[in-house]
C-alpha cells in the first residue's frame, strides 16, 4: 500500500531561510560607508595639502640657498680691480650703497668667472647688485671696461626691504662704502632682507681679496669713507 504525497507549505519553505536587511539597517550601512568614505577623502586631501606646502617650502628654500651660493662666490672672490663703466668713467674696485632702488646696491670685480661653455672672456667679471621691483637682482657684464650690462638673474623674490653695511678693518661697520682710495675695498658684507610674509634673513659674506690685502704703510685701517 503507497504511502500518501507530502503536502507543500509554503509557511515550512521559509521558516529555516536567511534573513534580509532591514531598511534601517540599510540606511546605517550606507551612512557609515559614507562616514569612511568623507573621513578618506578629507585625510587624502590634507595629505595632498601637506605635500604641497612642503613643495612650496622646499622650492623657496632651494631659491634662497642658490641666492646665498651665488652671493657668496661673488664677494667671496671680489678682487681689486678698477674698472670703466660704458661711459668711460673710472669705478672703484668695490662700490656698495644702503639699501635703494635706484642705483645698484654694490658693484665690484670678481675673479674665477666660470666658463663651461669655453666662450671667450676673461676670468674677470664685473658685477652689480640692484633692488628693484621686489626683487634682488644680480647684473653680470661681458667685460670689465666699458660694456653694456647683460640681462639680469632674479636671486631673491618679494623682498620688501634691504638693509647693508660693510665692515672696514678696524673692525667697524659703515652703511655705504666710498672709499678715497679707489683700490680700497670692505673686508665682509652685510645684508639683511626682509620679503613678504617671512621674518628677516640675515647675511653676512666675507671679501675675498680684502681679507688678504695689508693696507698701505702709515695708513690706518679705517673704512676712508666720504661723508
Amino acid at each position: 500500500m503507497s504511502e500518501p504525497a507530502p503536502s507543500f507549505c509554503p509557511s515550512e519553505s521559509f521558516a529555516g531561510g536567511s534573513r534580509g536587511f532591514t531598511l534601517i539597517e540599510l540606511l546605517v550601512a550606507v551612512m557609515i560607508f559614507a562616514m569612511l568614505a568623507t573621513t578618506g577623502v578629507v585625510l587624502l586631501r590634507s595629505s595632498v595639502n601637506g605635500q604641497e606646502a612642503i613643495r612650496t617650502h622646499l622650492d623657496a628654500l632651494a631659491d634662497v640657498q642658490r641666492g646665498l651660493a651665488t652671493l657668496d662666490a661673488d664677494l667671496s672672490q671680489a678682487t681689486v680691480r678698477i674698472s670703466r663703466t660704458d661711459a668711460g668713467t673710472l669705478a672703484p674696485a668695490f662700490f656698495g650703497r644702503a639699501g635703494q632702488s635706484d642705483e645698484p646696491l654694490m658693484q665690484f670685480v670678481r675673479d674665477g668667472w666660470a666658463n663651461p661653455g669655453t666662450l671667450r672672456h676673461p676670468s674677470l667679471q664685473k658685477v652689480e647688485y640692484w633692488w628693484r621691483g621686489g626683487r634682488i637682482e644680480r647684473v653680470g657684464y661681458p667685460a670689465v671696461d666699458g660694456a653694456a650690462p647683460s640681462e639680469p638673474a632674479t636671486l631673491f623674490e618679494r623682498v620688501t626691504a634691504v638693509t647693508l653695511r660693510y665692515r672696514a678693518r678696524n673692525g667697524s661697520w659703515v652703511d655705504r662704502w666710498a672709499p678715497a682710495r679707489p683700490s680700497e675695498m670692505p673686508t665682509a658684507v652685510e645684508m639683511v632682507l626682509s620679503r613678504q610674509g617671512e621674518p628677516p634673513l640675515s647675511l653676512r659674506f666675507l671679501v675675498g681679496a680684502a681679507l688678504y690685502t695689508p693696507p698701505p704703510e702709515g695708513e690706518s685701517a679705517g673704512p676712508g669713507n666720504a661723508a
